[in-house]
């Protein structure tokens, strides 16, 4: 290979290693607030559901920047996005240190939710054109180290500090310089193999949006989405508080498990990355959704602590390779000129999940205690299995979702 060559492949290394790294930094933030719910709440004086409102905050900011992501990618570039995002994202995280007030959290709730979503629709958009299933199910890994390392960062600050806020301060200055980064390499993110390859990616950002959500499948994708990352973060977010208030375990202990959910579900995408292209997507989907339906039937069962214990690992690990096995099947399901709109609104039905059931998991548990979520989670993931069926097994669907076109 000559140094010609060779430039060109060690820029798209670097972007790879940049893009994980960004997604480690995405997902730290989602892993902070399960252990720091508690103290936040007793701060402001908050009711025990009350963390759905900070999701929907998040979810207007993040739904908004995601569903038009395929728009601000044509316009921005892929760079210019992310480097704006990142340094949005992390401004707001600052924000919540310095907030007087809940309402004002709320407020940078949604400037978060905004930086997050187009950081997660930009990046899967790139990975999913540019790359195989396997770097896409490690893409999602780095997601996994990022939100494992969140409770441990925020469980650090609360017992060396006694505050939330010191945790959110850490990984504010995360994104920023990621921002940074992203600013420095703009113009790599947007260097096209040939003109005619550009040409047309950029006719499939400008595929109209109402184009798309004419075809069913962008629909049953769309639900999918929405109900994956609205289970994954329910059992993520309450689990510590499941585990401290109402199973009776130690805070310190607590904290521990709920790292060991997104340690499994890291574990989970990094082996996934191995197998993917040889299972298929359709066996790697019904398998892992059967085995998190397992998972929340023992948190739900709960004979003993360790089985209750165990039932949260095993659903973080069973539960890992679903949300990339999906965003890889995307252009498969609706067809190359409808990927980029359909990966943008999937990721905001994501959001809209991330916010809705984990919200309403707090409604039932206010309601009902906090046992009630165990049962909630079997029953959404024996939903999610059933659409999957439905949608795999339905007319036009081959072994991995194809027919779409």
């Amino acid at each position: 290979m000559s140094a010609v060559e060779a430039a060109p492949a060690r820029s798209r290394v670097g972007l790879i290693v940049l893009a994980y790294v960004a997604f480690i930094s995405l997902g730290l933030p989602d892993g902070l607030l399960g252990v720091a719910w508690p103290s936040i709440r007793a701060d402001f004086g908050l009711p025990l559901d009350a963390l759905g409102l900070l999701l929907f905050a998040s979810m207007i900011g993040y739904n908004t920047s995601s569903f038009f992501s395929g728009r601000l990618m044509a316009r921005l570039g892929v760079g210019g996005l992310l480097a704006a995002s990142c340094a949005l994202t992390g401004s707001s995280l600052w924000g919540y240190i310095l907030a007087p007030a809940w309402w004002v959290i709320l407020l940078f709730g949604v400037t978060a939710g905004f930086g997050a979503g187009a950081i997660d629709a930009g990046i899967n958009t790139y990975i999913a054109s540019e790359h195989s299933e396997g770097l896409m199910q490690w893409l999602h890994a780095s997601f996994g180290v990022g939100i494992t390392l969140g409770p441990m960062i925020m469980t650090a600050g609360l017992n060396t500090f006694g505050a939330w806020r010191v945790g959110y301060g850490v990984v504010g200055v995360a994104q920023l310089l990621l921002a940074t980064c992203f600013a420095l390499t703009a113009g790599l993110w947007k260097r096209p193999a040939n003109n005619a390859e550009q040409d047309r990616r950029i006719l499939d950002y400008q595929t109209p949006l109402s184009a798309t959500l004419r075809r069913p499948r962008t629909w049953f994708s769309i639900l999918l989405f929405f109900l994956y990352t609205g289970i994954e973060l329910t059992l993520g977010l309450w689990a510590y508080t499941l585990l401290t208030e109402s199973r009776g375990v130690a805070p310190a202990l607590a904290g521990l498990w709920a790292g060991s959910y997104w340690g499994t579900f890291t574990l989970g995408r990094a082996l996934a990355g191995l197998y993917t292209h040889r299972v298929g997507i359709k066996t790697l989907l019904t398998a892992s959704i059967l085995a998190a339906l397992a998972g929340n039937l023992l948190v739900w069962w709960n004979p003993l602590p360790g089985v209750s214990l165990l039932g949260v690992a095993l659903t973080g690990f069973a539960i890992a390779p679903i949300f990339p096995a999906l965003v890889s099947g995307t252009r498969e399901r609706v067809g190359a000129r409808h990927a980029a709109n359909t990966i943008g609104m999937q990721i905001s039905a994501a959001g809209l999940g991330a916010a809705a059931l984990p919200g309403f998991a707090g409604v039932l548990a206010r309601s009902w205690g906090l046992e009630a979520i165990p049962l909630f989670l079997v029953a959404a993931t024996a939903a999610l299995l059933v659409l999957h069926l439905l949608l795999a097994g339905g007319p036009g669907a081959g072994a991995d979702y194809a027919g779409a076109d």
